[in-house]
């Protein structure tokens, strides 16, 4: 279970935030081996992944966006992207953009004072000029000098001269009296009052931040971006081990029992040259992958804290459109152990040849009725466990 973090140290308030969830776009599939390593037998792709965004609301009506996901009209991004992704072979499903999304729930484009970028990745940027000249882009530290000017005065460019021109934008600097220390992070005080933090998060792109949302006075949401690409890259750790048991059992609904994931993953990771505490896989994708490996370091060291919940952009895990974060004021986050059974085998007993492996944690939902700390499988832990025992059963 996870504990208080050493780490985690941020002034007391008051003040909090709402945090809203927008799943505006889905996209796949992901080969694994572009981004992580070492391989998972039989692992070889994810089947398509969110871009998550998400809307963030101060008391005093102020509203900001994190991210913007994948444009609608994709085709149209800058020349150097909209060439590169007929190369990828991606399924794209999106219909929105972000802002038709917010309008369409009550929220006009109007009341956004900023989009912030939480990095300039085409799946992150969207459309900002689907939004009034008012609001502001906020990006991070080093973006300027590295990506302007856009599209198309810089034809090679991945941003578009669209995105920016017309709008404020407000590049952060990590310096002066609203800039703290978070753990390791240098953090910026966005609205003054504590409620609402933007981490200096470098690495995997130039200019790369986090988002650290106070939910209530004692409990946050950290939006990552792509500070990791999968929770497998951050989790397990030193920190937060792999639990010894999970009850009730993720695979049997009606059960009553635990389960025990422990030889399974010591198993795993034993025959891929790893330990039970190290994560499932290492970065190998990024701007700078010391130096993103680096800040992956420092997020596990708020990650464990039971009163940080940490989303990243691509958790496929997290699937809600605009609704309020369920028990965003809850301090107990709930423990999530995904795994995904490839195919089974008998060697005395029942053993795993091909497993993905994802140590996430959700919040208490209405909809799934979770208690505190409890313990909740995805669909594709059933599913999986299914598939094992028709294969088991036909042997």
């Amino acid at each position: 279970m996870a504990s208080k973090s050493p780490a985690f140290k941020v002034p007391r308030g008051d003040v909090t935030v709402r945090v809203s969830l927008i799943n505006p776009v889905n996209f796949g599939p992901a080969i694994l081996k572009r981004f992580m390593a070492p391989d998972v037998p039989l692992l070889e792709r994810f089947k398509d992944s969110p871009s998550l965004t998400f809307l963030i609301e101060h008391p005093s009506g102020r509203k900001l966006v994190w991210d913007l996901g994948i444009r609608k009209d994709y085709q149209n991004y800058s020349k150097s992207i909209s060439d590169y992704l007929p190369t990828t072979n991606y399924n794209i499903q999106v219909d929105k953009n972000v802002v038709d999304i917010l309008e369409e729930n009550g929220i006009p484009g109007d009341d956004i004072e900023a989009v912030i970028w939480s990095h300039w990745h085409w799946d992150h940027i969207g459309d900002p000029s689907s939004f009034p000249p008012k609001t502001d882009l906020i990006v991070g530290q080093g973006f300027s000098e590295a990506m302007l000017p856009g599209y198309p005065t810089n034809p090679a460019s991945p941003i578009r001269e669209s995105d920016y021109v017309g709008r404020k934008l407000r590049e952060i600097k990590f310096e002066g009296p609203n800039v703290i220390q978070i753990g390791q992070f240098p953090a910026y005080d966005y609205f003054g009052d504590g409620s609402f933090y933007l981490l200096d998060s470098p690495g995997h792109a130039i200019g790369h931040l986090c988002g650290l949302a106070r939910t209530t006075p004692e409990t946050f949401i950290l939006t990552g971006g792509d500070v990791c690409h999968y929770a497998g890259i951050f989790r397990p750790s030193q920190h937060l081990p792999m639990p010894a048991s999970i009850e009730p059992h993720p695979f049997q609904s009606h059960s009553h029992g635990a389960f025990c994931p422990g030889a399974t993953w010591e198993k795993l990771q034993k025959d891929r040259g790893r330990t039970p505490i190290d994560t499932l896989f290492d970065m190998t994708f990024g701007h700078d992958v010391p130096l993103a490996t680096k800040t992956m370091r420092q997020l596990q060291e708020l990650d464990c804290d039971e009163n940080v919940f940490v989303i990243i952009a691509h958790d496929s895990t997290a699937n809600w459109q605009v609704n309020p974060i369920a028990g965003s004021g809850t301090p107990g986050w709930v423990m999530c152990l995904r795994t995904y059974v490839g195919e089974a085998y008998l060697q005395g007993q029942i053993g795993v040849k091909g497993v993905e492996i994802e140590l996430g944690r959700l919040e208490p939902s209405d909809a799934t009725q979770l208690t505190r700390h409890g313990i909740v499988g995805h669909t594709s832990i059933q599913q999986g466990a299914q598939q094992a025992q028709k294969a088991l059963q036909s042997r």
